[in-house]
């Protein structure tokens, strides 16, 4: 029974939260609004940034250029079929989205949304400590006064990384209620 394990597996629900996390919008265009959303590129899902060039113009339009002028229909018909919410623009040579400013309700509404993903890391967090804890349990080559020591550290370790969600899901709410 390792602390660093327990370390390494919690340092990944935290970074999976992280990445989830990109995916609610702030009101500015980010490319990574984009993650997950695949084009049929000669019969093969492939991400829109392998096979166009991803841009932000003016901090509200993301421009997509791509390599291909033939993908151009596709990669629109893959947006447009997303659940991104935001339609394309289609002039030809390149597609631009235009990202609108939030209303208030819907930056609470997203606000609420961080909350929530934040609470399903915390659990994930919660259920390594609780693996761990038991692992020092079932373990009974371990001295009583040293498993007592373990769980302390598996504590300690899992009360670092629930501030880390509280930390990060802090700055998302702040970068959503920014105008």
């Amino acid at each position: 029974m390792e602390i660093k394990n327990i370390e390494e597996r919690m340092e990944k629900a935290v970074e999976a939260f992280e990445r989830n996390l990109t995916k609610v919008r702030t009101g500015r265009a980010n490319p990574s609004i984009l993650d997950g959303v695949e084009v049929d590129y000669y019969g093969t899902p492939t991400p829109i940034n392998q096979i166009a060039s991803v841009a932000i113009q003016e901090g509200k339009t993301i421009m997509i250029k791509p390599y291909d002028a033939s993908s151009l229909k596709d990669i629109e018909r893959a947006i447009n079929t997303s659940d991104i919410g935001l339609p394309p623009q289609n002039d030809g040579s390149c597609i631009r989205i235009t990202v609108p400013a939030l209303t208030e309700e819907t930056r609470k509404g997203y606000c609420k949304d961080v909350a929530k993903m934040a609470e399903e890391a915390k659990v994930a967090v919660r259920n390594i400590r609780r693996d761990g804890n038991d692992e020092v349990k079932k373990d009974k080559s371990i001295p009583e006064d040293t498993a007592k020591d373990l769980q302390d550290q598996i504590q300690k370790t899992t009360d670092n990384f629930i501030a880390k969600v509280d930390e990060v899901a802090k700055a998302k709410e702040k970068e959503i209620m920014t105008i």
